[in-house]
């Protein structure tokens, strides 16, 4: 009996201890099931915010290198357009800008057909970069390379304004793989009579983007508005194929459905599944800017999941390396974040300080009207309308021996650069012609100080203009801005000498033209964010409308300064409509009484 008895209890010691262990490993394998759940979402998560953080840095890289040429060339396209009576100066033109400007290979204008008759035909005039630095300068149009029927050349004598090109080998000039940034160059008559073109080698492109991969395995491409693969871990495939020949042997049908959504600029991830069975987790998003280009960012899931994956050892090792997971990815989530609220902390204190900015700018202009009202022989009225929070427009008066000082500028381009050369500009004015009366002198000292150092190109368009109160003797100068109107016994335009724009040519000598204002006659001045204003179907306000404005209020003998900018800016705004405001638009009027 007794023997039986200790059968029994052995048998139920063996069947507790059966229980306890199938309890204990469903308990573990239910902890390492649930941590494994946790893990893995927690992965996808890091894969997420690091495959969207390194498509932000890469698009930010990229825009950077692209900004810095789209403003280059089109500060520099100033000059080409100024310079278009001296064909053989606009080497020294793109050399300079090719110089000065690292990102750049080369440069080059192609005129028009038969544009200068003494350089046959084909005119465009080359810069490159070679090896070492040196700078190699060429005609290049030819019969052989006939850039006229050349696509590029078509879509930028047709485009108004900047575009950049699909990438290509340039067999004529840099010979090597490029993307071009164009824009239409314009005679004085506003005729688009050739094209300035920048070429950026896709040499750095790749560079950039196939740098410090997120995965060891991870990589990185770009490919161009028709698909074209501009960049990618495969040099043999740059330029050679297409998106759509690289995935033509994937079963995964979502490969053709991102290929499309990439070349229609959209933005998205999945999971493709390539032709050897492997399943990859893809980022995609276009690249800001006009360039039509989407890059994306492709991470193998054998990589991502592969430290969770030899964790098999046994549950208690799968339980601390999931639970070290977690708190890696944890940490790295909220490294993330941290850095994502330090971004979002400097915009706001940015922005805080572009008001800041915006507001000194402004408390430089005189804003109080009428200015001096113990004065019956003399009416001012002025006012500025920034594109950006900060510009580059300026406007001053102030009365010196009964002589009014008075100007209006426009700096090349807008933002911040542009804001520190106008206050730079008025300073200059205001200390300048506190000991110079003659305005041709003061511009031509304006002009030595500011070509001093200019390593950024910018320039100023300026008229400067110095009427005597007692006779209405004015003295002018006009260093390349829009002519202003003079609305008294008619409307007409102020006849200006073609000086060249302050800021480009040291030791430029400057004319000072003269004539008498009769009273009751009002100088209107304005910059060309008048002119150029464009409504939603990009056409321009232009100095027609401007004079029928200004000739509809001579007839209502309404052109006081305040009356005829009040109504200038309603008719600007009637024509612009809900378009955004694209430049700078500042307006001064001076009336003689």
């Amino acid at each position: 009996m007794n023997l039986h008895l200790n059968e029994w209890r052995h048998s139920l010691q063996a069947k507790s201890t059966l229980a306890i262990i199938i309890t204990a490993a469903v308990l573990i394998g239910v902890t390492s099931a649930v941590q494994y759940i946790f893990a893995s979402k927690g992965i996808r998560e890091e894969v997420e915010h690091r495959a969207k953080a390194e498509l932000q840095v890469k698009n930010l890289e990229i825009q950077k290198v692209m900004t810095a040429v789209e403003v280059a060339l089109e500060n520099m396209s100033w000059t080409v357009e100024k310079t278009l009576g001296m064909p053989d100066s606009i080497c020294v033109v793109t050399r300079r800008l090719v110089e000065q400007n690292t990102a750049i290979m080369g440069c080059g204008v192609a005129f028009v057909e038969n544009y200068y008759p003494q350089k046959g035909r084909w005119f465009e005039p080359y810069v490159v970069r070679r090896e070492g630095g040196k700078m190699e300068t060429s005609q290049i149009g030819s019969a052989s390379h006939d850039y006229l029927h050349a696509e590029w050349f078509i879509d930028g004598m047709a485009a108004t304004k900047g575009r950049w090109s699909e990438p290509y080998y340039d067999e004529a000039g840099a010979k090597t793989m490029l993307c071009t940034y164009t824009i239409p160059i314009h005679d004085a008559k506003g005729r688009t009579v050739a094209v300035m073109g920048a070429d950026v080698s896709l040499d750095w492109l790749g560079g950039v983007i196939n740098a410090r991969p997120i995965y060891p395995s991870s990589y990185n491409l770009v490919i161009s508005r028709t698909g074209q693969m501009m960049a990618c871990p495969e040099e043999s495939l740059v330029m050679r194929r297409s998106i759509q020949e690289v995935t033509s042997k994937m079963k995964d049908t979502t490969a053709k459905r991102i290929n499309r959504e990439m070349m229609e600029g959209k933005s998205g991830q999945t999971v493709v599944t390539n032709e050897k069975g492997e399943k990859n987790y893809v980022f995609f998003a276009p690249v800001d800017g006009e360039t039509g280009w989407s890059m994306a960012v492709v991470c193998p899931d054998k990589e991502v999941f592969k430290s969770l994956r030899r964790v098999g050892l046994g549950l208690f090792v799968l339980m601390l390396a999931g639970l070290a997971l977690i708190g890696l990815i944890i940490s790295r989530a909220v490294r993330g974040f941290k850095n994502l609220q330090a971004v979002r902390m400097q915009n706001a204190a940015m922005e805080n300080e572009l008001k800041i900015a915006s507001g000194i700018q402004m408390s430089m202009l005189p804003k109080i009207f009428p200015p001096y009202p113990d004065r019956d022989d003399i009416d001012i009225y002025g006012t500025l309308a920034a594109a950006r929070a900060v510009g580059g427009d300026l406007y001053d008066f102030y009365i010196r021996d009964n002589n009014l000082f008075f100007c209006i500028g426009d700096v090349a381009g807008k933002g911040v650069p542009a804001a520190l050369v106008m206050a730079m500009t008025r300073a200059l004015l205001r200390t300048v012609s506190a000991h110079e009366p003659e305005p041709d002198k003061i511009v031509e000292t304006l002009n030595e100080a500011m070509t001093e150092g200019n390593e950024s190109n910018m320039f100023v368009t300026l008229f400067l203009g110095v009427l005597d109160l007692k006779t209405g003797r004015l003295r002018y100068c006009n260093a390349g801005h829009e002519a202003p109107l003079l609305v008294g016994r008619q409307v007409g335009v102020l006849p200006c000498d073609p000086n060249l724009i302050v800021g480009v040519v040291p030791g430029r000598k400057y004319t000072c033209q003269e004539t008498m204002i009769d009273h009751q006659t009002t100088i209107f001045m304005f910059t060309d964010g008048l002119t150029e204003a464009e409504n939603s179907e990009h056409e321009l306000f232009g100095r027609e409308r401007v004079l029928a404005v200004a000739n509809t209020q001579y007839d209502l003998r309404q052109h006081q300064p305040e009356l005829l900018i009040g109504k200038m800016a309603d008719a600007v705004r009637d024509f612009v409509g809900g378009a955004e405001q694209s430049d700078d638009l500042t307006m001064l009027a001076v009336q003689f009484n």
